[in-house]
């Protein structure tokens, strides 16, 4: 392959670095709880209210920052740098938007990363068994331990759940404009996204390459998913045709071809009811690292990218890929938490 693209780097020696690099907490140490007061249904101070009850009923520290959206890359980067510096864990509180963001920081410093959930779907947390309640992710973090989980990157952006090219960016931009109109909730974004899709018209040419294909396809839409449950709930898990399943050795990706409104529309029904794998004009496969190169108009080297529920402009090629490093993510032991260690790949 040319232009980056390289076979994956897989082996023994992955899972003995991820072994190696586990972080070490000091249970005397302050939590840092990184807080988008934008994220969610619940005030920011109903949300600190909850966090400082729990803190003082175990007898714990913690600080809590508090920021805008547009501060909350820079917020989650000092809160990484102070959590490795003090032995600590830095706290997402927000939705998979914010959580992915505190990713970032976190993955690249390398401390460990624990989850209060506040979003309308928060499929990472439910996918690696942190409860939905406020009080009750704050109580489970007290004891819990890091452990590692799988997280890809869109040219060198973490991501936690899902990236994609496409009609997909352009549902998310209108799925904001409808929250704001109607509040959030999963029937806006559900009536938001039928709207997208009903005037999606604009095709991709894309040039893909994984270590096991190279093709040239047209298609409204380029998804990746690194959440199992939310393949599952969309009906559009692949088969397993790579070690390890999406969001634990592998990704998947989803390909809707160009359709007609009353294809479009039988589409959206099998979403609706979670069969979106049996609906005409869907494609599915697994993938470890795939180079994607759209062919964009003359002049024009950056496409707009969706990762976690967020939308940026990417430089051309497009690189996905699976990173031999985890995220170490405080998760309760047990059952719980080693089913959602990373399996190593052969």
């Amino acid at each position: 392959m040319t232009d980056g693209f390289q076979p994956e780097s897989i082996g023994a020696d992955r899972a003995q670095r991820s072994i190696m690099s586990v972080p070490q907490l000091d249970p005397a140490a302050a939590l840092l709880f990184v807080i988008n007061a934008a994220a969610g249904a619940v005030d920011v101070d109903a949300k600190r209210a909850v966090i400082e009850s729990v803190l003082a009923a175990h007898g714990r520290k913690g600080e809590l920052l508090t920021c805008a959206p547009a501060e909350l890359g820079r917020v989650a980067t000092e809160a990484a740098a102070a959590a490795i510096a003090r032995s600590t864990a830095v706290i997402a509180v927000g939705g998979d938007g914010s959580l992915s963001t505190v990713a970032q920081a976190a993955h690249a410093a390398g401390c460990a990363m624990g989850v209060i959930p506040c979003g309308t779907f928060n499929y990472f947390a439910r996918t690696h068994g942190i409860p939905m309640e406020p009080a009750a992710a704050a109580r489970q973090l007290l004891d819990a331990h890091p452990l590692p989980v799988q997280v890809g990157a869109i040219n060198e952006r973490v991501f936690l759940v899902n990236a994609s090219l496409g009609v997909y960016p352009e549902l998310l931009q209108d799925r904001e404009a409808y929250k704001a109109r109607f509040g959030r909730s999963r029937w806006v974004a559900f009536v938001a996204a039928c709207a997208t899709l009903l005037r999606a018209q604009r095709r991709l040419r894309l040039h893909i390459e994984t270590a096991s294909m190279v093709r040239d396809v047209q298609t409204l839409t380029l998804f990746v998913g690194n959440n199992r449950l939310q393949l599952q709930q969309f009906g559009a898990e692949p088969e397993d045709t790579l070690a390890g399943t999406p969001g634990n050795g592998s990704m998947a990706a989803l390909m809707l071809r160009p359709i007609g409104t009353l294809s479009m529309l039988g589409l959206m029904l099998h979403g609706a009811m979670g069969r979106l794998g049996e609906a005409a004009g869907v494609e599915s496969f697994e993938f470890r690292h795939m180079v994607v190169r759209p062919r964009l108009p003359p002049g024009r080297k950056e496409i707009a990218v969706a990762f976690d529920g967020e939308v940026a402009r990417m430089r051309v090629p497009i690189n996905i890929r699976v990173l031999d490093k985890p995220l170490y993510l405080l998760q309760a032991t047990g059952a719980a938490g080693a089913a959602n260690m990373p399996e190593a790949a052969p």
